[in-house]
């Protein structure tokens, strides 16, 4: 506890400090824009979001700094998406739509289980404008921007025995992720769900706390989970949203020919990573197995996972008023 306390003050020290910073350079001739990234500069996410960086100087071809905070230096996703809507300490980032979820009740929809059909049904949705619903709302309540999207890895079971059908994964106790929706998804297909950050999941296999996690094979690797939970479960049953956010606050400060930039880099930033990220998720994967990290195991009943999912789907759509979404979603083909 005090160790998290101690972290705690650190990071509203170091956000407290940059924003300064920031704000003591914005009057000089060359702007100064911040992202963070819970990864290293080898992960996904850090390399679109230096993607981005490398559009926006140029599309906007006037002076323009940057600074990217890798590694959590700044936080995690979800103390990302707050400094964004407070317009402090960090101007963009990609952040999963569950952590969102306090802002706005729809968002988790774009990142739920057993939501896309294959990555042809998933990279046809991000192409189109069915999320627009959703995106409007997050910027209405949360004053902040979608302005690209990426993603694009399968998630698995990260477990400490293999889990191979229905009644292996049983009462299963794993980290999910805080949107209510992920719970009640993990709870309909029969396996006990526990909210554990995302920074803690590695010592609460490894002591016991849990037996589970799940999460794509860049996270597997980047943050070793398969050193204490090396069964995977190839359940299949997500293809990550990650979209590039910007924070409003931050964006109505800044010239319309650099906001015109950051909104064209956002977008083809986004196609960049989810191009990046889904067809290296499988040879990532492949290749911890090959050099004897992690051990990968069918899951067989994969149709009793989706018939036990649909109706909660349907049930949260309907809750926050999505439902016409969800079915634009299931008609793309």
């Amino acid at each position: 506890m005090k160790r998290k306390l101690v972290r705690s003050f650190f990071i509203v020290l170091i956000t407290g400090l940059i924003g300064l910073f920031y704000f003591g350079c914005s009057k000089s001739d060359s702007l100064t824009l911040r992202g963070a990234s819970q990864f290293d500069e080898n992960h996904a996410f850090t390399r679109t979001l230096q993607k981005f960086q490398e559009l926006v100087k140029e599309y906007y071809g006037k002076p323009i700094e940057f600074q990217l905070y890798m590694n959590s230096e700044l936080g995690l996703e979800k103390d990302y998406f707050a400094y964004m809507s407070q317009g402090l300490s960090v101007d963009f980032a990609v952040v999963s739509p569950s952590h969102m979820s306090t802002f706005s009740k729809a968002a988790p929809l774009m990142d739920m289980p057993f939501l896309f059909r294959d990555l042809d049904h998933w990279n046809k949705v991000l192409d189109s404008d069915i999320f627009q619903p959703i995106s409007d709302e997050i910027f209405e309540r949360a004053d902040v921007m979608l302005i690209g999207y990426g993603g694009g890895g399968t998630r698995n079971l990260i477990v400490n025995k293999p889990i191979t059908n229905m009644a292996e994964l049983k009462g299963l106790n794993i980290r999910v992720m805080g949107a209510p929706i992920q719970t009640k998804i993990f709870q309909a297909i029969s396996a006990s769900p526990t909210v554990i950050a995302y920074n803690e999941v590695y010592n609460a296999i490894q002591t016991g706390v849990i037996d589970a996690a799940e999460n794509e094979a860049a996270g597997i690797q980047q943050m070793k989970f398969y050193e204490v939970g090396p069964e995977i479960s190839l359940t299949q049953h997500v293809i990550t949203v990650r979209p590039i956010c910007f924070s409003g606050k931050s964006f109505r400060r800044l010239p319309e020919d650099l906001q015109a930039a950051i909104i064209k880099a956002g977008n083809v930033a986004g196609a960049f990573g989810r191009q990046m990220e889904s067809s290296q998720d499988a040879d990532i994967l492949a290749k911890m197995e090959a050099d004897g990290k992690l051990k990968t195991h069918p899951f067989t009943e994969k149709e009793t996972l989706l018939k036990l999912a649909g109706p909660v789907i349907d049930s949260y759509a309907a809750e926050i008023g999505a439902t016409e979404v969800l079915q634009s979603i299931r008609n793309v083909k």
